[in-house]
């Protein structure tokens, strides 16, 4: 649908207190140094309280900015190097400048936009491109719907962070909003201390696979019982794939299908296809890291599965089973060669020139199903949707629980050709649910 975003403010908030002087060079690490310089984006809604006159909104609005704004500063004084400026690949100066704070109005409700969410609408609610992620660290967007309704939008740069980084910070500021901070575990930027810094000048291109023009973008939802029929097909396994591992090879090998024309065309191929996953390290770690480690403390694993994917046999075990033992090379040892770093170096080099050439075709998945991306009350209760925004990347898939049962949304990322050739694969379109969740066929109604 088409709707205008208009921004009506625009500020810096800065901590409520300054950084100490000694705090005032956030080092980053290595796993820091070679993410990519874009926004990881989410956009949560929040629906007009039932008891909220119209003419009692605008007041509202103005508290709850102002709510948001102190939370904001004061979360900022723990998270010092989140209110200063990223400086290339090699540090964060704390320098207190701050967060980056919109306020716009849209003219849709917010039930237009979240009872068929499109991707590509979402980013119109944060306040830059994804991959304008240069110095500033994190930024937000508070947006008021016709509906009475708003959304709060924050994007944080991947080079300070990872997933469960972002949702630290998120999460501690909603609690600094509902006067619950102190309960909140404050930060550890500990991660140079484990992934020492490198020169990494004339060695990786670390903007590699960032493309501007003809990515498609489109949300498909798993509901529970589609879920538990995917992971049927994954026969001959000692343990049951989990909902994430029997999805990515669903749609991995959908994928193949549908995209290359390799088994349906008998072509072949001497390209490599691989399937990737973020994997998070600070529990392989020894000893394990805690959950509050701020940075970026995740790798991927990849695995090569063969292809084409047999459709003949109806299972997927043999895709599951090569992303299992892939992820299970995550282990010490790995984390020992990474800390060096040389060497991992060496192989992202050369996986990165593969990929141009197109001798890989690499498929890339992360999972934030069971994050807490549902918990960000910051005082009007919990968001009724949370979305996230259309990346610049191909071939890269975000799995995300529903807010209702125990099913799954894929945001999936590809060329705008492939898209439409996956969209219409009729295997596909068998488990892919056509209906909005219940708690959104309730928003249609109430915002």
């Amino acid at each position: 649908m088409k709707f205008q975003v208009e921004v009506l403010s625009t500020e810096t908030i800065k901590p409520s207190s300054p950084t100490p002087d000694h705090l005032r060079h956030h080092k980053l690490s290595y796993l820091d140094q070679i993410q990519p310089p874009i926004f990881m984006p989410m956009v949560l809604f929040y629906p007009k309280e039932p008891d909220h006159k119209d003419l009692d909104l605008i007041s509202i609005h103005e508290q709850r900015c102002s709510k948001i704004k102190k939370a904001l500063s004061d979360t900022l004084v723990k998270f010092y190097p989140l209110a200063g400026r990223v400086h290339g690949t090699q540090y964060v100066d704390c320098n207190d400048e701050g967060a980056y704070y919109v306020e716009a109005k849209t003219d849709c409700k917010i039930s237009d936009i979240i009872n068929n969410p499109n991707p590509k609408d979402f980013n119109k609610f944060l306040p830059f491109e994804l991959d304008a992620a240069h110095e500033l660290p994190v930024c937000f967007q508070v947006t008021f719907f016709a509906c009475g309704g708003m959304s709060i939008a924050m994007g944080m740069s991947h080079k300070v962070g990872d997933a469960l980084s972002y949702f630290t910070f998120l999460n501690g500021l909603a609690a600094e909003a509902r006067g619950e901070g102190n309960d909140i575990h404050p930060p550890e930027f500990v991660s140079d201390k484990y992934f020492p810094q490198k020169d990494l000048s004339g060695f990786y291109q670390h903007r590699s696979g960032i493309i501007k023009q003809n990515i498609s973008t489109k949300r498909f939802v798993f509901d529970a019982p589609m879920v538990q029929a995917i992971r049927a097909k994954c026969i001959d396994m000692s343990r049951r794939p989990t909902r994430v591992e029997a999805l990515s090879a669903f749609i991995w090998s959908r994928y193949i299908a549908s995209c290359t024309g390799i088994q349906r065309d008998g072509v072949t191929t001497n390209a490599t296809y691989t399937v990737s996953h973020a994997v998070n390290l600070r529990t392989r770690m020894e000893p394990p890291l805690p959950e509050y480690t701020f940075g970026n403390v995740t790798r991927t694993a990849i695995a090569v599965p063969p292809v084409p994917v047999d459709p003949k046999d109806g299972t997927l075990h043999g895709v599951v089973n090569h992303v299992r033992e892939a992820i299970k090379q995550v282990d010490k040892e790995y984390i020992k060669k990474l800390q060096e770093g040389d060497e991992h170096l060496s192989f992202l080099r050369s996986f990165s020139e593969e990929v141009k050439r197109g001798e890989v075709v690499s498929f890339s998945f992360t999972s934030l199903c069971r994050f807490p991306i549902y918990d960000a009350d910051f005082g009007w209760g919990k968001p009724v949707y949370v979305g996230s925004a259309s990346f610049t990347f191909k071939n890269l898939v975000s799995f995300f629980d529903t807010n209702v049962g125990d099913g799954v949304e894929a945001w999936i990322n590809l060329l705008e050709e492939d898209m439409e050739k996956f969209e219409a694969d009729e295997e596909l379109l068998k488990y892919v649910s056509s209906a909005p969740s219940s708690k959104n066929v309730k928003a249609s109604i109430n915002y």
